[in-house]
């Protein structure tokens, strides 16, 4: 049998809980379908959320889904494989169980790819940043090292040192003639060192980042800069699948492709809204709770304005 809700969110991290929440508050069924695979697991807390400021993610996860319960709405912990578009939707789910919905949530985030250094994986979200905003404060006036994976890694190296005034900026596998003079002036300016050559490893001793070794050679030498924070820049990549499937208008951006949505979330797909980092590679935890609140308040008034026009349409019928 398939269940008929009034909107299944996919994906139940903040935006997703966030629009799932406003939802239910409104007395509409809401279903959320989360793959637990939040983006932002490998950290120990998350910063900048007012009255939430380094709270655990997984706890602010916990809270949120305690707190949609209490209206009612369900989650299921599953994966969407496939949409059908009709006077509804179809959403099928890997688990096989299928239901409908009048209206669907995108809230699938992104995925991020590391850079293929040894090291690397096993500390991101510790002493492996991306974020100054989300930790900087934690690590100021440490030792910064700041890897680069092309030339627009000069602006997170910049970034980073309004956190602590001794950053080095490893070129890794980006030349030195590819910067600008304007960014070189500006790193100097900045108080930051350009290191050339390959980083080979990070060095790791009683399970904290104490160096970053380049490889061998003319430039590298194999020689240690001793380091005890390396910020990095992962490839994004926007989990769009299901919004591509649906025929979801996507624009490119030097961070991936994101769907055109207008200023609720709502996609060029009729009943489709997305939210979070399903639509923008800058979106923090306080934005995509935002983002869910305007997507599910929009999809309210939506269903009403429907039913309404249904049963002024069923009144003039003969």
């Amino acid at each position: 049998m398939t269940d008929t809700y009034a909107v299944v969110v996919v994906g139940g991290g903040a935006a997703g809980l966030s629009a799932a929440l406003v939802l239910g508050r409104a007395r509409q069924r809401t279903l959320v379908v989360d793959a637990g695979e939040p983006r932002n697991a490998p950290a120990a807390h998350m910063q900048g959320y007012l009255s939430r400021d380094g709270m655990p993610p997984a706890e602010f996860l916990a809270v949120g889904r305690e707190e949609i319960a209490r209206y009612g709405v369900e989650l299921v912990r599953d994966r969407v494989v496939e949409v059908e578009r009709g006077e509804d939707f179809t959403v099928a789910l890997a688990g096989g169980r299928s239901v409908r919905a009048r209206r669907l949530v995108v809230a699938t985030g992104l995925r991020d790819e590391l850079p293929e250094v040894a090291g690397i994986a096993e500390r991101f979200g510790r002493d492996v940043l991306h974020c100054p905003f989300c930790h900087g404060w934690e690590v100021r006036d440490q030792p910064f090292g700041v890897l680069a994976t092309s030339p627009a890694s000069v602006h997170q190296a910049l970034m980073v040192s309004q956190w602590s005034k001794d950053v080095r900026f490893f070129l890794h596998t980006v030349a030195e003639e590819e910067l600008s003079d304007e960014d070189l002036r500006r790193l100097a300016a900045a108080g930051v060192d350009v290191v050339p050559g390959e980083v080979a490893e990070l060095v790791v001793e009683d399970d904290r980042l104490t160096g970053v070794r380049l490889a061998g050679g003319p430039s590298g030498g194999g020689t240690t800069h001793a380091r005890s924070v390396l910020f990095v820049a992962p490839r994004a990549v926007p989990q769009t699948g299901l919004l591509e499937r649906l025929g979801a208008e996507l624009r490119e951006t030097p961070f991936g492709a994101y769907p055109v949505v207008d200023a609720t979330g709502l996609t060029s797909v009729p009943g489709v809204w997305a939210a979070g980092n399903a639509i923008g590679f800058a979106e923090q935890v306080v934005h995509a709770a935002s983002g869910g609140y305007r997507a599910a308040s929009a999809i309210v008034g939506d269903l009403l304005m429907s039913d309404l026009d249904a049963a002024v349409r069923n009144q003039s019928s003969p």
